[in-house]
């Protein structure tokens, strides 16, 4: 009888082992749902939540194995989960309107960065004081559309117009073109990077913020999904897990900085480090949270100046994961 309690108790003990084994969790690497992200340009600090949170774990613990991919295009990534050959992808609040009234069924799910990076950029030691001294001045431009919007409506905010400045399209040459004299002014600079860069120079740069002349204040970078992906639990997720990254950043930068170079020594220089440092404050603490009013308003913004035709019921292109 004593043998037959002994073998009954192996067997339960075998049971629990095989228990645990089975139900061992996220940990257990076969287990994770594999999610892949594609950011919108190659790694740097704007993207310091996600890696954060990959470093820590903390996707892991929601049960997701994610892969970030730095895109060969940065116009792919949107297309792309459009096409559902991606989960999810960085994008920026002022292109995904632009793409979904082109109707791509894409939608936003979080927030990245909070504020616009978008800035128009002069040399501080140049004779432009005021947005007013710009005419009769030679602007650089990256992208056509959006920056010249900006450009226009921070321009009309001085009594001037389009007609009153020369364009140019300086490719993504903006501060060079700044610091060789080709151009008097930049828009589409970012401020945590352009600004930066040009103090390394020793040719620091007066910075005039969009937000501040005329332009509704936006989301910079934003992570969208598939519409049909939106209620996803693995977007609720991935999303918590950002949350977690973001807490984790704020709470500890130095230890940060470090976990986001590990295995990225080439992100380890001084322009970086500035940048990482600029780029804080502006992360969004709560990444899931919409603010449906300035969402709305930053549509509307963009139908008076002519950039879509129609503005959509919110719920087509900016939702809550989990509602």
């Amino acid at each position: 009888m004593k043998r037959i309690i002994i073998s009954m108790g192996l067997v339960l003990l075998t049971l629990v082992g095989l228990a645990t084994f089975a139900w061992s969790g996220p940990s257990d690497k076969t287990k994770l749902r594999p999610v892949t992200v594609l950011l919108d340009w190659f790694v740097n600090p704007d993207h310091a939540p996600l890696y954060v949170a990959l470093e820590k774990g903390f996707f892991k613990e929601r049960g997701l194995d994610v892969t970030f991919i730095a895109p060969s295009n940065p116009n792919d990534p949107p297309k792309l989960v459009a096409a559902r050959k991606a989960d999810l992808a960085v994008s920026y609040q002022h292109q995904h309107h632009l793409q979904v009234a082109q109707g791509l069924p894409l939608v936003r799910v979080a927030t990245l960065v909070a504020t616009p990076l978008n800035c128009l950029v002069v040399m501080a030691d140049g004779n432009i004081r005021s947005l007013a001294d710009l005419k009769g001045k030679t602007i650089g431009y990256s992208v056509g559309g959006f920056e010249t919007v900006l450009l226009k409506v921070m321009l009309q905010k001085s009594g001037l117009s389009l007609d009153d400045v020369r364009l140019v399209n300086v490719n993504f040459s903006l501060s060079p073109s700044l610091l060789s004299g080709k151009t008097d002014a930049v828009i589409g600079a970012f401020r945590n990077f352009e600004l930066n860069q040009m103090d390394l120079e020793g040719r620091p740069g007066r910075v005039f913020f969009v937000e501040e002349h005329g332009v509704p204040p936006y989301d910079e970078l934003i992570l969208i999904s598939h519409r049909q992906r939106s209620n996803d639990p693995m977007v609720r997720q991935f999303v918590d897990a950002l949350e977690a990254g973001v807490q984790f950043i704020i709470n500890h930068p130095d230890e940060s900085w470090k976990l986001f170079i590990r295995g990225r020594k080439d992100l380890d220089d001084e322009l970086n480090r500035r940048a990482w440092k600029d780029t804080l404050p502006r992360f969004a603490l709560r990444p899931g949270a919409l603010d449906r009013s300035r969402y709305r308003r930053f549509a509307k913004f963009l139908k008076n100046q002519g950039m879509i035709k129609k503005i959509l019921p919110l719920e087509q292109y900016a939702v809550e994961p989990g509602d």
